[in-house]
């Protein structure tokens, strides 16, 4: 296909259609981010050092599973918006009697607020799954806690809603079909809709794309799963609509199952009140939650956890949050979990205990920033700019067509040239968006293009470079001498944690593979300075990217 056009006529596209249109493209409601704050550990900090935690941060939202007394009292005149939870065993109670509903709100939500910042009440927590025999009793449960909430004038303020894990979206592909489970679309979700309509609430879903993948781990591609770009993506048959992530398709697959409901509920928003990535473990036997059917293999590290939370804050906090079928849609997020808990699942190493942001300690299972987006650049750190596949490849190509008029080196993509492949709007205009980014020193504003682009703090997986190489291994040198090679790159500036037992990259466990990373990344650390790719004969440069096992040695440092 040709996306580099005569700059001349396009400009008038540009400037005449393309770019008001482009104008348009923002969210209607800002989105925030928020943490979930699990406590089922017998290892954590107190309270008052986790609202400490929370602060230092910039966390400003925490949803918890309960209304422990010692929490909320420690969240007092913070400001940090703070959703509880009426738990599942309490269900039946606030659904037969409006009484016990009313004393529930005012011991765990009016005895703390305004000091405590609640805005929320959660009634119950995937109770489709964990108490299926409580279903019926959701929405009276939720009618009386918010009639509850209106008798003591607290209803404007506080919000009621449930959260639903995603397999209650019974059918999710292609996305036009979502459609929830026949046994709660009727007799449930239209009610529970209709009562966070009439109520100005929103839907609320725990979303985990990994289960899906697990589930199926040859049908996906893991950068679209990771929320990588540029990858494969998906296409809705019926729609023609191109997903470029996991999450995208599963939040519009939610979408069109409310749409099926009533047309009504177009606008209602849809909010994550649990989206985490496990950093480890495996899974164990016997009962939990719905994220035991994850599985630990070589997609539960804490390179893939870090990639997707920091992809997935970037979103969220540059406002490029809007779907294929809803590309004003907000993406208000909690991210599971706060801390690892060692008492969840069935025992240590369990899956389960790897979902948190922090270890016990407070100190960071991996890098990330609430204020900014992902990682923050430290000074003289790198930064690029990516596509947001969300707008529309129409929209994508008028901003690809403006950058590569405007000082982009557009010499590469193309047809025939370095980076031509892979041939699609989105990669081709995540490069000409870079060069155009990079060439005017990545100062504020050139990486925008009216919500075409934004910016990521970790090089993008398939990014392109026009003069590219590698080092690798040479096996014939043997065993030994490879060894000796790998070890003075790892000791002298080659990042080799990817390749130490459970990283990322240690598998194939051979000298040959062990090698090639740790050549590589020394190669590329030393910016690929001649004589840096030679080990005495063990090593030797490439031009074509190289794959060892699951793993593709990366272009730069």
């Amino acid at each position: 296909m040709q996306h580099i056009m005569a700059f001349t006529r396009l400009l008038v596209v540009l400037l005449g259609a393309a770019f008001p249109l482009l104008l348009l493209f923002s969210p209607a409601v800002a989105s925030e981010l928020g943490v979930s704050y699990g406590r089922v550990a017998n290892d954590l900090p107190d309270p008052s050092s986790v609202v400490k935690l929370l602060g230092d941060n910039g966390i400003t939202m925490v949803r918890i599973y309960d209304a422990n007394s010692n929490v909320l009292s420690s969240l007092a005149n913070t400001g940090i918006k703070v959703m509880v939870m009426l738990p599942n065993e309490n269900l039946a109670d606030a659904a037969s009697s409006s009484d016990k509903a009313l004393q529930w709100v005012q011991n765990n939500v009016a005895a703390y607020y305004p000091a405590t910042n609640i805005h929320g009440v959660a009634v119950g927590n995937e109770v489709f799954n964990s108490k299926p025999d409580q279903n019926l009793n959701l929405v009276p449960a939720m009618t009386n806690i918010q009639k509850a909430l209106a008798q003591l004038n607290l209803a404007d303020a506080i919000k009621v809603t449930t959260p639903i894990a995603f397999n209650a979206v019974a059918v999710s592909w292609p996305p036009s079909s979502g459609a929830f489970g026949d046994d709660i679309a009727q007799l449930v979700m239209k009610p529970m809709l209709q009562f966070l309509q009439q109520t100005g609430s929103y839907l609320s879903v725990n979303y985990y794309p990994y289960l899906t993948y697990m589930a199926q781990p040859d049908t996906f591609n893991l950068d679209y799963v990771l929320g990588n770009n540029p990858n494969p993506g998906a296409v809705d048959p019926d729609t023609q609509f191109k997903y470029n992530s996991l999450l995208d398709a599963q939040r519009d697959a939610t979408y069109y199952a409310m749409d099926k409901l009533g047309a009504s509920y177009s606008n209602m928003a849809v909010h994550h009140t649990e989206h985490g990535a496990p950093s480890g473990g495996s899974l164990r036997g016997g009962g939990g939650g719905h994220r035991r059917l994850l599985q630990a293999g070589g997609v539960a590290t804490i390179a893939n956890a870090q990639t997707y939370i920091n992809n997935l804050m970037n979103r969220v906090l540059s406002g490029n949050t809007g779907t294929p079928h809803r590309p004003n849609a907000d993406m208000n997020v909690y991210i599971f979990a706060l801390f690892n808990e060692d008492q969840k699942g069935t025992g240590a190493g369990d899956v389960e205990q790897h979902f948190g942001l922090f270890y016990p300690n407070m100190q960071k299972v991996y890098e990330f920033d609430f204020r900014g987006g992902g990682v923050p650049p430290a000074p003289g750190a790198e930064s690029w700019c990516v596509a947001n596949a969300s707008v529309g490849e129409s929209w994508l190509q008028a901003a690809l067509e403006y950058a590569c008029g405007h000082g982009a080196d557009c010499s590469a993509i193309q047809p025939g040239a370095a980076c031509f492949e892979p041939d699609t709007v989105v990669a081709h205009a995540s490069y000409a968006f870079n060069s155009y980014y990079q060439r005017n020193g990545r100062s504020n504003g050139t990486c925008d293009f009216n919500g075409a682009g934004y910016i990521v703090y970790q090089e993008p997986a398939g990014t392109c470079d026009p003069n590219a190489s590698w080092c690798v291994a040479n096996a014939e040198v043997g065993d030994a001498r490879l060894q000796n090679a790998l070890d003075y790159a790892c000791g002298n500036g080659a990042d080799c944690s990817a390749i130490q037992p459970g990283g990322q990259c240690f598998q194939p466990d051979t000298k040959p593979s062990h090698a090639s990373y740790a050549f590589n990344s020394y190669y590329q650390h030393k910016g690929r300075a001649s004589g840096t790719c030679d080990f005495s004969g063990a090593a030797s440069v490439v031009y074509q990217q190289p794959k060892v096992g699951n793993c593709v040695l990366p272009s730069s440092g």
